[in-house]
């Protein structure tokens, strides 16, 4: 039988305390090995050892090895022809694909959403906003960059994202959309954390706002337009960022 262990939620109970939650081994490793990879603590292409996995997470290899295979499906990770596992390059070809396919879904569930939408939907698309707008504050109010901050950040930004195709009552749609947002957000955060953030030219908080206002008035092609261009606009930045480090892949 595989351990579990004792893990905090993320939505803390009402009285601040924190709920727990049973999670296994391989879910602590894959939840501490994915935000790892998120945050650029290796190197696109760096080959993950078990040994110097096992040392900086614990556990022994079944559980590691469990976890690398659930960010394979995700494409954090790829397989070597020895059997081991290696960081996914950055690609600009991938990431435009990314993008581009996730404007096809999320843009599908949107319109979806809001022939669906409801007060209970507008209310959690609203509260979501609000999350979102004060984590930005505090984020961006803070001296020095903090990677905590930068979590709960990111974490409401998704749920911005996913309250808004929340009401399009099609498990696939959300999946699909779930997976795309991974993928993206492994480009995103280091091309924040270089923090020309997005530049000065672009004011993210005010497309933020505008969706939400066309989503709550109902407008279904202009949040859907909003919603492509707000996604197109992030891939330029980190376009032009990949450019600039040479991070991309040599394909």
């Amino acid at each position: 039988m595989k351990p579990r262990i004792k893990a905090p939620r993320e939505d803390a109970a009402a009285n601040g305390a924190p709920e727990v939650e049973d999670i296994t081994l391989s879910e602590q490793i894959y939840r501490q090995l994915r935000r790892d990879i998120m945050q650029g603590a290796f190197a696109p292409g760096q080959s993950l050892r078990l040994e110097l996995l096992k040392q900086r997470y614990g556990g022994s290899f079944s559980p590691i090895r469990e976890a690398l295979n659930r960010l394979r499906s995700e494409r954090m990770v790829l397989t070597t022809t020895s059997r081991g596992f290696r960081i996914a390059p950055l690609s600009v070809e991938e990431m435009r694909d990314a993008c581009e396919t996730r404007i096809l879904i999320d843009c599908d569930a949107l319109r979806r959403s809001l022939a669906n939408a409801d007060d209970a939907w507008e209310a959690r698309v609203v509260g979501a906003f609000h999350a979102l707008a004060l984590a930005a504050k505090r984020a961006d109010d803070a001296p020095v960059p903090d990677e905590d901050s930068e979590d709960v950040l990111e974490a409401r930004h998704q749920d911005f994202h996913q309250a808004l195709i929340g009401a399009c009552r099609s498990p696939w749609l959300l999946d699909l959309s779930a997976q795309l947002y991974a993928q993206t957000e492994r480009y995103r955060r280091p091309a924040r954390s270089r923090a020309l953030a997005y530049g000065p030219e672009r004011n993210v908080d005010d497309e933020h706002r505008l969706l939400l206002d066309a989503a709550i008035s109902r407008d279904a092609e202009r949040a859907a337009a909003l919603l492509a261009e707000h996604y197109r606009r992030t891939a330029q930045v980190i376009e032009r960022i990949l450019a600039a480090s040479g991070e991309q892949a040599k394909t």
